[in-house]
């Protein structure tokens, strides 16, 4: 059993400062936050859905571990980030002797988490994926000037409040969001996400349970 945890990952500072570089890269080329609110919500994200659904507390920290390395290969390119980040969580976890069936299912729920090459083929693949594909908050927009908003910043920052639940007998899981229809409409949110919420919907199914998508109190999935 390895000794390695999310604690100890959170405080690593080689792996924070590759999580800030990376976040910085994006901001060059703008990119909404990707930095230590949206990783740790991520993390987190991904734990409570495998704790929800019974997995030992070993895969609950692997995932939130997951989680929170899941962007750094940003720090390279975007393109192709979760193959960079996969190989680079690789590298920083065999370094602090992370036992190999653990960096395994790590970097395999790192390099299966972007939609354009996603697939939930683990537990910790498909929490991975709802947890990143769910973050949809006004915070994450970096650009302050409204006129100069593209449809990104436009449907974060329109997004007032979101939320990630299971229902009372955890069968579904829940994404509700209210959005400033002023801002965004509910067409240019799909425009954007709906690619993104298919997938959270296959990996719903993955886990065994039902994704379901309510935008301003109306189901949408």
């Amino acid at each position: 059993m390895s000794i390695v945890t999310f604690k100890y990952i959170k405080e690593n500072e080689e792996i924070n400062t590759y999580i800030t570089q990376a976040d910085r890269a994006l901001k060059e080329l703008g990119y909404t936050e990707h930095s230590f609110a949206h990783v740790n919500i991520v993390a987190e994200n991904a734990g409570m859905i495998l704790h929800t659904l019974g997995y030992s507390d070993r895969t609950v920290e692997l995932v939130k571990i997951a989680g929170y390395m899941h962007d750094i290969g940003n720090v390279i390119n975007r393109v192709n980030h979760a193959i960079s980040s996969a190989n680079m969580a690789f590298r920083l976890l065999d370094k602090i002797n992370v036992p190999a069936d653990e960096i395994s299912q790590i970097i395999t729920a790192i390099g299966h988490h972007d939609e354009g090459t996603a697939v939930p083929l683990s537990p910790m693949s498909a929490a991975l994926i709802l947890a990143d594909k769910t973050d949809v908050r006004r915070s994450r927009v970096r650009n302050t000037e409204l006129t100069r908003f593209d449809i990104h910043d436009r449907v974060n920052y329109a997004a007032e409040k979101s939320s990630m639940h299971f229902n009372s007998d955890n069968t579904s899981l829940v994404m509700d969001l209210t959005i400033d229809t002023d801002i965004s409409s509910v067409m240019e949110y799909f425009e954007i996400f709906l690619e993104r919420m298919l997938l959270c919907k296959r990996s719903a199914m993955y886990l065994g349970v039902k994704f379901k998508f309510n935008i301003n109190g109306l189901k949408m999935m």
